[in-house]
Parts: C-alpha cells; structure tokens; sequence
C-alpha cells in the first residue's frame, strides 16, 4: 500500500498536476473491503487482458462464459470500450496486477493496430474485425467514422499518453505515438459545416445518418475533446449552439428529493441510464465541474441516487430490488438489450456496472450492493471477468455473459473512487486543460 501511495505522489509530481481534492462523501473501508474491491477490480481487469482479441490487443465487444458467441463475432473489437479498457489496464498496473513492462507492450500493440485500422476523417468507427483491421459495420449505415466511440477511446489514450510520457526512451516514444493519433482526430470535420458535432460519417452514405448530438447524454466528453483538440479544435459556439442547444439543456427535475439540472434526452421521469454518469466522467473529473449550465458533480451524484431511491422504493415489486441490490443501466435485458433506467424503462434487470460505476458518487450506497453481491449472489453472477452484465431475480435470469462498455467503467470508476488515478492523468493534459477554459468550465484543476 505505501509504495503504491508513493508510486502515485511520484506521478503526479512528474505529471505537474496538483493533487485534487479528496473524494466527497469517502467512506471507511475496512481491510476486508480493501480485499474484495481489489478482487473484483483484478476480475473485471481480466477482461480487458486474458480476454482480449490476441492479434489487436484490444477490447472484444462482447464475452460470453459459456462460449456461445453470437454472429460468429469472436473477432469483433469495440473502439469505445477498448478506450475503457485501456484506462482499466493502467489500474492493472498501478495494482501490480500485471508490471509496467507488461503494460506497456499491449499498449504498443493497441497502438500498432490503432495506427493500421480504418479510420474515417481521424475517427474510428464503432467496431473492426480485430483480425485484419477493416471495419465492421455495426448498422446498415453505420460503416464508416463514430465520433463519440473515438471520443471515449481518445480519452483513454490521453491518459496513457500521459502515464508514460515522463517515462524512458520506449515509453516516451508510446506516448509521441498517441498523440499523433489524437492530433489527427477531425473534430471540426464532424461539424457538417454547422454549429453541432455529429456521431457518424460514412464513405459510403456521407452524412445519411443525420445524427447530431446534442445534450444531456453521455456525449459531453467529445465536446470538450473536440473544444481541446490542438489541431481540429471547434469554437466554443459549437458547444453552447449544438450540445446546450441554445440554453436549453438547462431543465429541472426533481424526485425522491434529489434535483437533475439538466434536459435529459427523451424527457425520462427520473433520469436516464446510470451510463450517462460515467462514460464521460472516466477520466474527465466531476470534483468542482461546473459551467453555465450545471454543476456536474451534483448532477451526476443526484442522478446516481434517484436510481437508488427508485429501486429502494421499489414501485414495480420487482424481487431482491433494495438497498443492497440497485443499478439500473443500459445492460443486457431478459429479451435482448435495453437501457434500463427508473420508471418505465425498469424492467426488473439489475446491472452492477450501475452501481460499482457510481461508486465515486454514492460509496455507502454502492459497497453495500457490492457486499451483497460478492457475499450472497456470487455463485450466480460473479465469473471469471467479475460481476456478469445483467441478471434478474424476477424471473431467475442470470446469464453469463459480459459487454466491454460495462465491464470498463467499473474498473475504471472504483479506481477513482480508490485513489482519483484516472481523473488525475486526464485532467493534467494541458489541451483538456484549454479546452475547458474555452467552454467557460470552472474546475480545481484550471489555473486561475
């Protein structure tokens, strides 16, 4: 424990960042919780290592423990979820679950294959075929360029980059490798000439999709990427036009005592998906994030306990729902996939990313499912890549099967929780930094 502590405080000196707060609401851990957060942590970090695609290095999109892979698509790699899984393997490391060494040739590998892959105007579709590189279509039109799944690997590549950056001559040449791959990212491309980001370009169907992003979702990250980026950045009227729409991301909505601050697309009673917490906050630090809009630690910490209230409360009689069983995220479902969420999207599927993701935001809340689990319901949905995506005890379903976009925030999220690694390598990059300035953000990391 006091040589990881240092290894950290040896870090950040390097890094040149300031430490950040201590975590809000931290809890006492006792050294059996230490014990089992490890556990589950190095469990969860398997899937990113053992289970990965062996010729790309890079995040499978899907595992299933029985064997049985849909579509044939053992080959098929996911651009968004390796960005998570990434940031799991520097926890890997600073856990000595795996040495640095080791670290950093999948790091290399990842990047050779990052290098080779399609790319589409600087971003990287949704998924490849892990094999040869090529893109794998994950819809009819949807073939070519996915700006937010690149914004969710960029994030991760930027945490590496500076991981390795003060490192020696071979680490120093992985960090100059990733930030070329950055630079080249066309942000300003995406704009489609307008005010707004959109999520896909194909160079088959152009702009056919027509999806541009605007908020509250889990897309802030690529906002804030594109509003950085030292070669293709965006103005700062693209976030307020397209993502704050104007102003009117600023909406209210209240439940079980607790205020959301922002629209949430679809308009949903009590919040959407737990995901929109956590895929943007991974390595973006919410501790003190506020704009014109939102004070994001508040919003994203009040929306983490409407999801418990609501299964505390439980209005849907769903079996096992209660303080120590809570969670309701985009995960499988009984019938397919769904993005579970409270009220009519509660379908009675609990996903434990949901919970072990906010940990950062609800500590109690979340170590006391997570006891729960790892104590009583271990037998049935814990596996050899930790917690399974999904079960319910409404109707005795507990397959065994794992989504890399679920399994990555885990690792990720109880980290920051732990020590604030992740948070800390992201917000000490100098562009992010810019960035956040020039969209008007307010953070303990920004210089004043």
């Amino acid at each position: 424990m006091k040589k990881r502590t240092l290894s950290l405080l040896v870090l950040v000196l390097l890094l040149g960042c300031r430490p950040a707060k201590k975590l809000a609401q931290n809890v006492s851990l006792t050294p059996e919780d230490e014990a089992m957060l490890t556990d589950v942590q190095h469990r969860t970090f398997n899937y990113f290592w053992d289970g990965a695609e062996p010729n790309s290095g890079m995040a499978r999109e899907r595992y299933h423990a029985d064997n049985i892979y849909p579509e044939n698509d053992k080959m098929v790699v996911t651009s968004g979820g390796s960005g998570f899984g990434i940031m799991a393997i520097l926890v890997g490391i600073e856990r000595r679950f795996i040495t640095r060494t080791q670290g950093l040739e999948r790091m290399e590998k990842i990047v050779r294959f990052l290098e080779t892959a399609d790319r589409f105007h600087g971003a990287w579709p949704h998924w490849w075929n892990g094999e040869t590189g090529r893109v794998k279509p994950f819809g009819r039109k949807d073939n070519g360029g996915d700006l937010v799944e690149t914004s969710f690997l960029t994030q991760g590549l930027l945490c590496v980059r500076q991981y390795f950056s003060n490192g020696n001559a071979r680490e120093k040449d992985l960090a100059a490798r990733i930030d070329k791959l950055w630079k080249e990212v066309e942000f300003d491309w995406y704009r489609n000439g307008k005010n707004v980001l959109y999520w896909h370009w194909s160079p088959t169907y152009a702009w056919e999709m027509n999806f541009p992003v605007h908020g509250y979702n889990e897309c802030l990250i690529m906002y804030i990427l594109a509003a950085s980026s030292p070669t293709h950045s965006v103005p700062a009227d693209v976030y307020h036009e397209g993502w704050a729409m104007n102003g009117k991301i600023k909406d209210t909505l209240s439940a079980f005592g607790h205020k959301l601050t922002l629209f949430h697309q679809g308009k949903p009673q009590y919040g959407g998906p737990l995901f929109w917490a956590h895929y943007s906050y991974l390595g973006l630090d919410p501790r003190g994030l506020k704009d014109q809009y939102a004070d994001y630690w508040e919003n994203n910490r009040n929306q983490s306990l409407i999801n418990y209230d609501w299964c505390v409360s439980n209005p849907k009689g769903y079996k096992g729902y209660g303080p120590d069983n809570w969670g309701l995220t985009a995960s499988y479902s009984v019938r397919g996939y769904a993005a579970h969420a409270p009220g009519k999207e509660d379908l009675g599927v609990i996903s434990p990313t949901a919970a072990l993701s906010s940990m950062p935001y609800t500590p109690d809340e979340s170590l006391k499912a997570l006891r729960n689990w790892y104590g009583n319901l271990r037998d049935s949905i814990y596996g050899p890549f930790g917690f399974y995506d999904g079960f319910s005890q409404q109707y005795n379903w507990y397959p065994k099967r794992y989504l890399a976009i679920d399994q990555g925030p885990e690792v990720v999220m109880m980290e920051n929780y732990r020590s604030g690694l992740l948070w800390r390598l992201f917000m000490s990059c100098p562009e992010v930094q810019s960035g956040l300035k020039k969209l008007g953000f307010r953070s303990p990391w920004l210089k004043k």
